[in-house]
């Protein structure tokens, strides 16, 4: 499948079929696009909830309830659900932990690399966090971008998603012990088979002309 094929063929799934487990291997290549996702100045200010098991899932729907009960089937029909979450701060030690990992995997070469970069990274996150105060919606802006890229690797992979901003997000952080953990959900997305009941595959995909979306100069 080309790019081309894939963007055009991804559609928000609003239908899985129950009990289809999606190859393991297919699973590993969308995790290596999650751990490999850009973020501002490297921050990787993210983690990962991999609901594969029916536990699991059942753990993730207790989240759409209510206003969103309508969300309940796509996460308990789905292969796999990630709930993907920010830190609920940038502290000294994610920081530490980031330099770390980037002087053993060899990423300073020249004198002074390190410093420079921690001080970099350290001057964004002091930026968003005193003068822009809005170090919760910097961080949501980088878990979007990895969320962007696991869509499109579905896509490549053939696999059926559903993006997901309708749920209860402090139903969700209690049923995952998130909020021990220093952390807060802010999107889900459901991967799977789509069933027949999936109405929105066979919709055609509406988007503005070119000419409304682009400039060009």
């Amino acid at each position: 499948m080309t790019l081309d094929d894939a963007v055009v063929a991804r559609h928000t799934v609003k239908a899985f079929e129950p009990g289809q487990t999606l190859p393991q291997d297919k699973i590993e290549t969308l995790l290596n696009v999650l751990q490999n996702s850009p973020s501002s100045v490297n921050s990787q200010p993210w983690h990962f909830v991999v609901a594969a098991t029916a536990q699991g899932r059942e753990a993730i729907a207790k989240s759409t309830i209510g206003a969103f009960v309508y969300n309940e089937p796509k996460v308990l029909n789905a292969s796999h659900v990630i709930a993907l979450c920010i830190r609920s701060d940038i502290d000294d030690k994610h920081l530490q932990n980031i330099l770390a990992q980037e002087q053993k995997d060899g990423r300073f070469v020249a004198e002074g690399a390190q410093a420079g970069q921690d001080k970099s990274r350290r001057s964004y996150v002091d930026m968003h966090r005193y003068e822009q105060r809005d170090l919760p919606q910097w961080m949501e802006k980088q878990v979007y971008l990895a969320l962007g890229g696991l869509l499109l690797g579905a896509a490549m992979l053939g696999i059926d998603a559903t993006p997901m901003e309708g749920f209860d997000q402090r139903a969700l952080d209690l049923s995952l012990g998130l909020r021990e953990k220093g952390l807060t959900s802010v999107v889900l997305v459901s991967l799977g088979v789509r069933s027949d009941k999936d109405f929105n595959a066979a919709l055609p995909k509406s988007r503005l002309p070119r000419d409304e979306i682009f400039t060009f100069i």
